[in-house]
């Protein structure tokens, strides 16, 4: 099967589900699909079964913890190429996303927040299945995101372990996926309320798919370009970024990794100062 059928629909919006929500906004939400409607539905949006992943990886399962990534080292070495000339200037359209990621007039906070959590998991997911295939253990035995920053997964015992990245990133795919079919935290009956502590772990789980955006820009933007998908997956991302920062789901120190590209979008008016 060919890798572009694997994200076959991106740009396609849900015309009539966007202007009921955002009637006034003049850009629609590339990444909106009907697959996002379902979000109160309590649908789960798996590209294939992270259970069975995690099942195989015999690592017993715990919410990560939290851990600032460590501070990059200088190589000296020539920019990634996610930050070169065009590439890092490419996108399906031009503008801020602020735009399409405030909270529309009439809409609840927590379900604004809720299905845009659901929004990114599902492209998120989708993304990583096109490169999954390549992210073998031997290829990638750690969870980096750049010379010098690699992330640690808490195992059940409460220790931090090294994992391959393939078995972090379908960890993280596998938590974010259970937290969304969590009724006690996304509710989707009428008259169910979000919990207290909802806030914190829509942060979690934002924080956890930034580590996965980390590593898939520093290790495999190349096969993004290859299949003409950059200007898709750098949209995405300034989406993602101007959601966590209206909403202030991340902390500076948290962004790191990328902050050069966020940096960029900024002065490219993509995303928000």
């Amino acid at each position: 099967m060919s890798f572009l059928n694997t994200i076959r629909g991106f740009g396609r919006s849900s015309k009539k589900n966007r202007e009921k929500e955002t009637p006034n906004l003049e850009y629609q939400n590339p990444y909106a699909s009907e697959s996002a409607t379902s979000v109160r539905g309590g649908a789960s949006p798996t590209r294939r079964s992270p259970r069975r992943a995690a099942q195989a990886l015999q690592v017993q399962f715990q919410a990560p913890a939290f851990q600032p990534p460590p501070r990059l080292k200088s190589t000296g070495d020539k920019k990634p190429l996610f930050l070169c000339e065009p590439f890092v200037k490419t996108a399906l359209v031009k503008g801020s996303f602020r735009t399409i990621v405030q909270l529309p007039k009439y809409v609840d906070y927590g379900e604004w927040l809720a299905l845009n959590v659901f929004e990114t998991y599902t492209h998120l997911n989708q993304f990583y299945g096109i490169v999954a295939e390549y992210v073998t253990p031997a290829a990638y035995p750690t969870m980096s995101a750049g010379p010098g920053c690699d992330y640690y997964w808490q195992d059940g015992s409460g220790q931090a372990v090294m994992l391959p990245a393939g078995q972090y990133i379908e960890l993280v795919l596998l938590w974010v996926s259970n937290k969304l079919n969590d009724q006690t935290l996304f509710p989707t009956k009428n008259g169910g309320a979000f919990p207290p502590y909802f806030g914190k772990d829509v942060k979690n789980m934002c924080r956890q798919m930034f580590r996965v955006f980390a590593h898939m820009y520093h290790n495999h933007f190349e096969k993004f370009v290859h299949l003409l998908l950059e200007a898709h997956w750098n949209s995405f991302f300034a989406h993602f970024i101007s959601f966590v920062r209206e909403f202030g789901l991340m902390d500076k120190r948290e962004m790191e990794p990328l902050l050069p590209l966020i940096e960029s979008l900024e002065q490219q008016g993509k995303v928000a100062v």
